[in-house]
């Protein structure tokens, strides 16, 4: 095994994508001895390993970008309104080539283990090919989504065909042409890619356990008109969009849905479903914490799904029954209720007629046998706290992160864990994290974390750890913000119900970017209040 250098650094990076990229142009700006650790062979993170036919942002591609330098603002021109992963890939490696952050980065390892020495006030990062570094703080920057799950299901093993997964789609193009196609999995993926899958092959079964609302996209080429209303805005739209309510521009009904007459409702849900996009789900202010509005929008959006699909039945089928509309997030889609209209094209409700096993040639349900060439696997991921239990996360006394959240994650402003000191989690749970935009959020987290390595180093602190009450009354005040919502009513990954076994408690916070960003200063402000700073060499606390 190789031996830790003896001189520690200042800083490890876990994760090459949107934050792990952002954070290492921070770190050097600030002139730290710092290392990153990224299991893909490039930056992207998750639009590195998302390569599936469809793969494409539901935020604005003018949002989702860096806001931190006005001339990579100027120098890079999106082409579409939302981007595709191909796109946004590339746009990942302009940034990494154009501030030269790759040699600075160590590709194709995972990181297995991070342990805390007391005594030395020390991580040391082992990574799977036994290098180790030591190091002052640690910055987990790896993803809300990025652990995929892989199917359970009785027999998969014996499957002799292809199986594909969204969350690893080979780099490789993959011909379809003439083949016989499952796909089990109907979030955002699986819907995303469906009708692509329909175009390539020669027929498509859709195996669908759980109905989701997906609403159109919309999506279409950016005109130069466009584009240059956007360069000259762009200062403005980024200072809005730092303290908005989603950490993006977006607007909803000036008065409730409970407070509109019915054609005015229905003028409102029509523009926003023409629109496209996720803010159909913020179209009145109370779609969300009221079940009369949420009802006015779910009848809305049911209605079109009846309108679109030829079959009542597979209409039907397609019509979520266990959650208000908006409360899984909602999906943006090109022709997904549309490609149930094609005869090459069949719905399976698992709801209804289950899978009792998966043979060697595709897979059989409790009424019908389906001969599959390729089965794709769209089923998820452990969001928010998977990538960071995968780890062996080891702090002070004794605290292990597996067992510190083995009854549901509890963090101090998403930012930090009691036990952990050194340790800056970036968009987990107890940030807004994915109900925010990913790239504002980013920014946050990542400046808000450099503020604390550099009051550290600038007050000779040599451990800073979140309060155990802290973390407690945080976390009591995350759920106490999702209990006022309909959130909570849904069995979603947001609360972890699609991991057998997994403490079911809401993740994110979901009092508003803005809010939540405000709260994070304040405590910045105040000295990184919530936190215990110790000065180990003489025992004293800041």
């Amino acid at each position: 095994m190789n031996a830790p250098t003896d001189t520690p650094r200042d800083l490890v990076i876990v994760g090459a994508g949107l934050a792990g990229v952002y954070a290492m142009y921070r770190a050097l700006e600030k002139g730290l001895d710092v290392v990153g650790v990224e299991a893909g062979e490039s930056v992207g993170g998750t639009w590195y390993w998302n390569r599936y036919p469809g793969a494409r942002c539901d935020v604005e591609s003018v949002d989702y970008s860096y806001s931190f330098d006005r001339e990579l603002e100027k120098d890079w021109k999106w082409t579409e309104r939302f981007a595709t992963q191909a796109e946004i890939r590339s746009y990942f490696d302009h940034v990494a080539d154009r501030y030269d952050l790759r040699r600075h980065f160590s590709f194709g390892r995972r990181v297995t283990s991070a342990h805390f020495d007391e005594r030395t006030s020390l991580w040391t990062v082992t990574l799977d090919d036994g290098t180790r570094h030591r190091t002052r703080f640690v910055m987990m920057a790896t993803g809300c989504l990025s652990v995929p799950i892989r199917p359970d299901l009785p027999g998969v093993e014996e499957y002799a065909g292809t199986q594909l997964f969204t969350a690893q789609w080979p780099e490789e193009p993959v011909d379809l042409t003439g083949k016989r196609v499952g796909l089990i999995g109907t979030g955002s993926s699986g819907i995303q890619v469906a009708p692509i899958l329909a175009e390539q092959a020669q027929s498509l079964i859709v195996f669908q356990r759980s109905a989701n609302y997906t609403v159109p996209a919309r999506n279409r080429p950016l005109t130069e008109e466009e584009w240059r209303q956007v360069q000259e805005t762009y200062p403005e739209r980024r200072a809005a969009s730092r303290y908005a309510p989603a950490g993006s521009l977006s607007t909803t009904h000036a008065q409730k849905a409970t407070e509109v007459d019915a054609e005015e409702r229905q003028r409102a849900f029509e523009a926003r479903w023409q629109e496209g996009g996720v803010l159909f789900a913020k179209t009145f202010p109370d779609q969300s914490s009221d079940i009369v509005a949420n009802d006015y929008a779910r009848e809305f959006a049911e209605s079109k799904i009846r309108e679109i699909v030829e079959d009542p039945e597979v209409a039907e089928d397609l019509i979520p029954r266990d959650h208000p509309i908006g409360t899984k997030r909602i999906v943006t889609d090109t022709g997904y209720y549309e490609m149930y209209n094609r005869d090459d094209v069949e719905l399976v409700n698992l709801r209804k007629h289950p899978v009792e096993q998966v043979t060697a040639w595709g897979i059989k349900t409790d009424d019908a046998s389906y001969e599959l060439d390729v089965i794709v696997f769209a089923t998820g991921f452990d969001a928010l706290t998977g990538a960071l239990t995968s780890i062996d996360v080891r702090g002070a006394r004794g605290a292990v992160l597996a067992e510190e959240w083995e009854h549901g994650p509890q963090t101090y402003l998403g930012l930090g864990v009691a036990g952990f000191p050194n340790l800056i989690t970036l968009n987990g749970p107890g940030s807004p994290s994915v109900l925010a935009n990913m790239s504002t959020h980013t920014e946050q987290q990542v400046d808000w974390g450099m503020d604390l390595i550099e009051f550290c180093r600038a007050n000779g602190i040599d451990q800073a750890e979140p309060r155990r009450d802290a973390a407690e009354k945080w976390t009591e005040h995350l759920g106490e913000v999702a209990e006022g919502t309909l959130f909570t009513r849904a069995a979603s990954w947001y609360m972890g119900a699609n991991i057998e076994g997994k403490t079911r408690t809401f993740m994110p916070y979901i009092g508003g970017f803005g809010t939540y960003r405000r709260l994070c200063d304040e405590a910045r402000d105040n000295g990184f209040e919530g936190y215990v700073l110790t000065r180990a060499s003489s025992g004293a606390t800041a």
